[in-house]
């Protein structure tokens, strides 16, 4: 491969991988929200100990997600000058938001979460966590934003050869960013809901102790992705006018991966929407519990949602080539001065960091996730933050 085939490799590679960190913490973080309300409201300690429980997953999660996304980030300066170059002023404006409200805002009302167990105030205490969300949220929508104004550049003036943004409003109703961000929010919910379904379900398959802890967990996942689906398969039709309108060759641009992904990616959606209002039914009284091949299909159906956002992720990328500004700058053009030998270099770093980083991430969340809540009788941490291994 050239260089310019090495360079889009390599951000395929690390945006597809810290989008599966981004789904899971944005999803996660609004069932850990309603959850701690739960338990904030009605004072139950089950509700308390699904908190910290499913807390602590979220805060190795979020954790990983900003260790890749500085990686990602890296790679507008070291691969694609040009885009920096010619449309910094219009695609840096939403990145720099969205890296302070990231970075400082969610980073430090998340801190304030951690620490502040049995020392704050339990409404401040569950603010904080609220505020997480929406500061978790808000980093989607401006990451959006940014990636709208690929997908359709609006809001820009030409001065001097290179665009300059006159219209921030323009960038915020963009219509292949209004649509996209419902996809994405809903598909985040959606990973959530099948997440923690599926390690319920597992602790069930291996006869869980746990048993009123692990229901009422399993129930909130079946209604999470019970609720999220049809607002996803929604959003996520509703993106093809848009497509037809300002990117009417995107599936074919893809090619056959985008193509067939495409289609993989509605079968998907459609499937987990159906098995899940069909799971409802068997909550009452506790039945799916007990019927182990559904408990099976729960944890074998966890990648399934990871899967489809990528496919959908990758048709949104491919299709726009060979732009990187549609219609403005071609990818080749934005490509920096670095030979096939250099980008083959950064690419096996890049690939080897993020696969220890997935490793990683994925060792410590499943024996978190099999080690169950702590007990009971056992004395509550200080904070919900990650235990010895």
């Amino acid at each position: 491969m050239d260089a310019l085939g090495l360079a889009r490799l390599q951000f395929a590679l690390t945006t597809s991988f810290h989008f599966l960190f981004v789904l899971l913490t944005i999803g996660l973080v609004t069932v850990v929200a309603v959850m701690q309300t739960r338990a904030t409201l009605t004072g139950g300690a089950v509700h308390l100990r699904m908190t910290r429980f499913w807390g602590r997953l979220y805060v190795v999660n979020y954790a990983m997600g900003i260790a890749t996304g500085i990686v990602m980030e890296f790679q507008f300066g070291l691969n694609w000058s040009g885009l920096s170059e010619f449309a910094g002023d219009v695609f840096g404006a939403p990145l720099a938001v969205e890296t302070l409200v990231a970075f400082f805002l969610e980073s430090t009302f998340l801190g304030l979460w951690i620490f502040g167990w049995d020392r704050l105030n339990r409404w401040a205490h569950l603010a904080l966590i609220w505020l997480v969300a929406l500061t978790a949220y808000a980093s989607a929508v401006w990451i959006m934003v940014a990636n709208g104004f690929l997908q359709h550049p609006v809001g820009y003036e030409v001065h001097d050869g290179v665009l300059r943004l006159v219209d921030l409003g323009a960038l915020l109703t963009n219509p292949t960013f209004t649509v996209a961000v419902a996809h994405l929010v809903f598909g985040a919910l959606t990973v959530a809901g099948v997440f923690v379904t599926g390690v319920s379900a597992w602790h069930f398959l291996r006869r869980t102790a746990e048993v009123d802890f692990f229901r009422r967990s399993l129930r909130t996942g079946v209604w999470t992705t019970a609720l999220a689906t049809p607002f996803l398969i929604g959003a996520g039709f509703g993106q093809f006018p848009v497509i037809a309108q300002f990117q009417p060759g995107k599936t074919e641009a893809a090619g056959p991966v985008g193509g067939a992904g495409l289609g993989v990616m509605i079968q998907i959606g459609f499937t987990l929407f159906l098995v899940s209002w069909l799971t409802l039914p068997l909550l009452w009284r506790d039945r799916v519990t007990r019927w182990r091949p559904v408990l099976w299909l729960m944890v074998i159906g966890v990648p399934l949602p990871f899967a489809a956002a990528i496919l959908g992720w990758l048709l949104r990328e491919l299709g726009r080539q060979p732009w990187l500004v549609y219609g403005l700058l071609r990818t080749e053009d934005a490509l920096s001065p670095v030979d096939a030998g250099g980008m083959l270099t950064s690419l096996i770093a890049f690939a080897g960091v993020f696969l220890v980083l997935a490793v990683a991430d994925w060792v410590v969340i499943a024996r978190l996730a099999a080690r169950g809540p702590d007990p009971e009788s056992a004395p509550a941490p200080v904070s919900p933050l990650v235990p010895a291994l």
